[in-house]
């Protein structure tokens, strides 16, 4: 009988599914391990799927031509030009990224850390996988320096990196890597014949955009950029799986759209037509829709900053969140301290939170961080409580103050200065 790989499950879903069966059990757990944007559904979205569940019909596999329109006015109003053709709708977003990574040949770098599906992906198809590190600053991209070291040392040893995948704003870190930043970075990609994915689920959840310019790397190197994005995280709807992608103009990015086209037609098909529909009226951005995104940003910034402030009381270093609901810290300081108690590295440092105080995170070396230090992803997206509180989270000017967030606040703090024996 041939030999069958199993690979290890998602780590999200592995303690997602701990989290249920605890609770089952009667343990009261503060979940931090999840990256679900948890927010009650706009009526006018349900009103949409209801209306398009008469849509039974497969349909074009790249979605039809009213959705990829919304889709191509959507990046239009970001800066970047974009015709109907050349767009497809998914299923989510990890289907396009793993249709982009078997049809695009050559091997994968990553930031280290990055979201923890990017990797994964890449090995199903067969390729290697590159982590760089992150800069001091932000997260999401590698540090330009150590990406150009370690192309030309995967090259001197027979390897052929040719796709690079980032992430803006950045999951884990919350962060967003600035503008000169990425033009940096493009420049290395266009020296070095690389392809750039640019992951930008999270681009409508920077919580300040005034103060935090947003650039894509499809503005820099519009030739070379595949941007994938979805509803899951602005909108709330991780459960209808509602994935798009934009290709570059020209040659290169026709060719790019059909082979995933063609990818597409044997891994989902098409989009679901009842989400089709819904993802029409929400890529044109009614005023309710563009009202929702402003409020889930501005609760998922003020809840992610309290946990900041949090992880910097308790004695960790960690940057500023400035997108997404995430929030990275590093307890390396107190390192003495906690080797004395048995916490050494990542996966031990997040037994002790849970075993501790309840406190579930996800290690940092399930991100492909450095598995000695003592760092973890905290998603804050699940504190905001039942409907009707994730309602009051959305309206009040202090979400952090509302009862229910602020006894959970109450418990991280207590759990993570429990780290340095507080």
């Amino acid at each position: 009988m041939t030999a069958v790989t199993v690979a290890p499950p998602s780590p999200n879903l592995a303690l997602n599914q701990l989290v249920d069966r605890r609770r089952a059990e009667g343990a009261s757990l503060v979940h931090l391990a999840f990256g679900e944007a948890r927010l009650p559904v706009l009526p006018q979205l349900a009103e949409q799927l209801a209306l398009g569940a008469a849509r039974a019909a497969y349909g074009p596999v790249a979605g039809a031509e009213g959705v990829r329109d919304a889709v191509a006015g959507y990046f239009t109003r970001r800066r970047l030009p974009t015709e109907a053709d050349r767009v497809i709708v998914a299923p989510g977003s990890k289907p396009l990224l793993m249709a982009l990574q078997l049809v695009v040949p050559g091997d994968v770098l990553l930031p280290r850390p990055a979201w923890n599906t990017y990797a994964p992906q890449a090995r199903y198809a067969g390729k290697e996988v590159y982590g760089v590190p992150v800069p001091a600053e932000c997260g999401g991209v590698p540090e330009p320096d150590a990406l150009r070291e370690t192309i030309h040392r995967a090259r001197a040893a027979g390897a052929d990196p040719r796709l690079l995948v980032l992430t803006l704003p950045d999951n884990p870190t919350g962060t967003l890597a600035p503008p000169a930043l990425i033009r940096e970075l493009c420049a290395l990609a266009r020296a070095e014949d690389l392809l750039i994915i640019s992951d930008e689920i999270y681009r409508d959840i920077v919580h300040d955009p005034e103060s935090t310019p947003f650039l894509s790397p499809a503005e820099a190197a519009p030739e070379r950029t595949v941007v994938t994005s979805g509803l899951s995280k602005t909108l709330g709807l991780g459960g209808w799986r509602i994935g798009v992608a934009r290709f570059p103009a020209g040659e290169t990015g026709a060719l790019l759209h059909d082979a995933v086209t063609a990818a597409a037609s044997e891994l989902w098909s098409t989009l679901a037509g009842p989400m089709q529909q819904v993802a029409e009226y929400a890529y044109a951005e009614p005023p309710e829709v563009v009202g929702r995104m402003r409020a889930s940003a501005r609760l998922h910034g003020a809840v992610a900053r309290a946990v900041h402030r949090i992880a910097l009381e308790a004695g960790a270093v960690c940057r500023p969140p400035t997108g997404g609901f995430y929030v990275y810290p590093d307890f390396a300081p107190l390192r003495d301290r906690l080797a004395a108690r048995g916490v050494t590295d990542a996966a031990s440092l997040a037994g002790r939170l849970l075993d501790d105080s309840g406190i579930v995170v996800l290690g940092g070396h399930l991100l492909g961080d450095d598995p000695q230090a003592l760092r973890f992803k905290a998603a804050t997206s699940l504190l905001y409580g039942d409907e009707q509180q994730q309602h009051q989270a959305l309206r009040a000017d202090d979400p952090t103050r509302l009862p229910h967030i602020a006894r959970e606040l109450s418990r991280i703090a207590r759990g993570f200065a429990r780290l340095k024996g507080a």
